[in-house]
């Protein structure tokens, strides 16, 4: 039964997100706005749908750790698992919108995170806050759209006879079958970790913690797949940026006393998702596309931080050893090779 589920919920997302990326490029071009802006929005905030359920339903039942290391965890796995992935299989564009304006504020909503939870909650006044900064990034990203229309918006207008209304509806649709799927996939694959003798803390750090992220996955996959790359790339970026401002933010409001925070995730995993964000910009930066090898270190990364967090719950003896090469050699070799590259491409620029 597990395993009919878990290929039940594959099944059905890659449908969904077929679904949604299809009828989002044309509803993008047959109204002349940008598919980066549509990938920003619309697909970015539905696929964190369930990201908003998981972190608002767990802050009502007075589960805070699992409302905050939900959207910590999701925002890390979403630039180097889904990234990554997305870039080892074809190599993304990366529009100079999202160098320019999203990435840096992405970088800096996670910093403000970091100083909201610095005493130890997310307040009612952080959350109001927070959706504040959502509705006004919203607001400015229409106007921007209407000033800057998509000069090849034409290409993706509805053929003679289409349906534009099929198009919309394709949008909504895709997502519920989204959110559908990864539910089953999520439960399938739980019940079958479970029976193959994973203990229930590791099948939590990792299925469970990447399971609501797995729209965002199969969306970002079929969007590069299908050649919408700004779509691919814009999904991981506004999924960031709403899970700070719209998952937190809501389920901050909707807390009689705010969200609480761990002190684990302030001395550890919100450093690294700012450390992640951080490192979008020189990556971002260096041609303006994500090669094959940058993907191949995002999705590298993201296997160490999941092999530290598997060490660290089973308190593994291996775990101060493998803290030290990642400390020590490999985060300074990474540093050093976007450091060269950026200032290889600032110099072929300025030449």
């Amino acid at each position: 039964m597990d395993l009919l589920f878990l290929v039940a919920g594959l099944v059905l997302m890659v449908a969904g997100a077929e679904a949604l990326v299809r009828g989002a490029a044309r509803v993008a071009g047959a109204l002349g706005i940008r598919a980066l802006v549509i990938g920003l929005t619309v697909v970015a905030f539905g696929t964190s749908a369930p990201e908003l359920a998981v972190s608002v339903k767990a802050t009502l039942a007075g589960q805070p750790d699992i409302a905050v290391g939900n959207v910590v965890g999701s925002n890390i796995f979403n630039v180097l698992f889904i990234l990554g992935l997305s870039a080892l299989i074809v190599p993304l564009v990366v529009s100079a919108q999202l160098i320019r304006l999203d990435v840096p504020l992405m970088i800096g909503l996670s910093v403000l995170l970091y100083l909201m939870c610095r005493d130890g909650s997310v307040g009612r006044v952080d959350g109001a806050l927070l959706v504040t900064g959502l509705v006004a990034y919203v607001v400015f990203l229409i106007r921007l759209a209407r000033r800057e229309p998509d000069p090849d918006a034409a290409a993706e207008l509805p053929p003679p006879g289409g349906s534009m209304l099929r198009n919309v509806l394709l949008i909504p649709g895709g997502l519920v079958l989204l959110v559908l799927g990864s539910r089953w996939f999520v439960d399938g694959a739980v019940g079958i970790a479970l029976w193959m003798g994973v203990s229930e803390v590791v099948v939590g750090l990792t299925i469970v913690a990447a399971g609501t992220s797995m729209p965002e996955v199969v969306t970002s996959i079929i969007a590069a797949l299908r050649g919408e790359r700004d779509i691919a790339v814009g999904n991981v970026v506004g999924s960031n940026i709403f899970n700070i401002m719209g998952v937190l933010g809501i389920a901050a409001l909707v807390a009689p006393d705010g969200v609480g925070v761990a002190r684990s995730i302030i001395a550890f995993d919100l450093p690294v998702m700012i450390a992640v964000a951080v490192a979008c910009l020189p990556i971002f930066f260096t041609g303006g596309m994500i090669g094959r090898w940058k993907g191949a270190m995002l999705f590298g990364y993201y296997c160490a931080y999941a092999g530290y967090l598997v060490l660290a719950a089973s308190d593994h003896d291996a775990q101060d050893e493998f803290s030290a090469v990642m400390l020590y050699f490999v985060i300074p070799l990474t540093v050093v090779t976007l450091v060269a590259v950026s200032v290889r491409e600032f110099r072929s620029r300025m030449a």
